[in-house]
């Protein structure tokens, strides 16, 4: 196990210096100019030449490189060049970046609460109407779009006055869990952040319920698990020491690879609540040509996805241990 995570490790620093690479060199001869941004188009040139020679944009391109890695690697990813002017872009992402987190957090946490009890139910009652009706709502919740679901939940949660559920007498308005708009952020505690969360949760819910499902039926139907109940053992243990275990393996993939879903999901669901995490931030930099920016969130979600597979392959052997013996 030892020499397999040594093994990872050293991939790790590979990975990103590919990414570094790409999303440098895409910075600098992608469409736009921050210098232009900066100076606007009707500067003189004696102005673009002080600016470039300042930044170092007048430097050879391996130079720009070399030196960028360099001070990444001690923490220093540059300074914000138009919107975020002379802004160090280490301390821009760190104050965005919590916010971020805890909302993927949440997002993530419900999605493993609600979809794994959800797909083991329906595995255990395969074919009766429980099971055709999740399996029906998971597979709307895949296929519709979030940029339909952001205006549609958003309009449907913020009738205050109009949607009113009324039971036993009792009205239950939606008013305490309106959607937060407009930039204002009450913590990740707050009730405003309820519908961003459910957002967010929707689409790893569905593809966990479907996943657990399939793979408790699969199972299920295993020689092993035949033999277990032969011996007399009990349908909990069977199910909870043998089926379940077995059914988990998948489930740990598809965790790790939500981590790039709920970032994409997080640039559309943050800047339509308002939110100021790293997706609203992101679009701020993408718009403003601050590839700074952009190229410090592209390393940390590299290193997110090299961290969260090898958390994934280092709990493989956990939940079989033919994959332990196999290392």
């Amino acid at each position: 196990m030892a020499t397999f995570l040594a093994r990872r490790l050293v991939w790790l620093p590979v990975v990103l210096f590919f990414v570094s690479i790409l999303t440098f060199f895409l910075g600098l001869y992608g469409p736009g100019n921050p210098i232009n941004i900066m100076v606007g188009l009707k500067a003189n040139p004696e102005t673009i030449e002080r600016i470039k020679a300042e930044y170092g944009f007048d430097q050879p391109v391996y130079q720009q490189y070399f030196n960028y890695v360099f001070k990444a690697v001690q923490g220093d990813f540059g300074y914000g060049l138009v919107k975020y002017r002379d802004q160090p872009v280490g301390r821009i992402i760190a104050e965005r970046l919590p916010v971020t987190i805890q909302l993927n957090i949440a997002a993530l946490v419900v999605g493993v609460i609600v979809g794994i009890p959800l797909g083991l139910l329906a595995g255990l009652t395969r074919n009766s109407w429980f099971d055709y009706s999740v399996r029906f709502l998971s597979l709307i919740a895949v296929s519709i779009p979030l940029l339909f679901l952001l205006p549609f939940l958003t309009f449907i949660f913020s009738r205050r006055h109009d949607l009113v559920l009324n039971a036993a007498n009792l009205q239950f308005a939606i008013g305490p869990f309106l959607p937060m708009v407009g930039g204002h952020w009450d913590g990740i505690l707050s009730t405003k952040v309820l519908l961003p969360i459910l957002i967010e949760s929707l689409g790893i819910v569905a593809v966990l319920t479907r996943q657990m499902r399939a793979g408790i039926i699969e199972t299920l139907g295993q020689d092993y698990v035949r033999t277990a109940r032969a011996k007399g053992l009990r349908e909990r243990m069977v199910l909870l020491r043998h089926a379940m275990r077995n059914a988990l393996i998948p489930i740990a993939t598809i965790l790790t690879l939500s981590i790039g879903g709920l970032v994409e999901g997080s640039f559309l669901v943050e800047n339509w609540f308002g939110i100021p995490g790293v997706g609203q931030l992101a679009l701020d930099a993408f718009t403003a040509r601050e590839y700074y920016i952009i190229m410090g969130i592209t390393l940390i979600i590299a290193v997110a996805y090299v961290v969260a597979n090898m958390a994934a392959d280092l709990l493989y052997p956990i939940l079989d241990p033919r994959i332990r013996s196999s290392k």
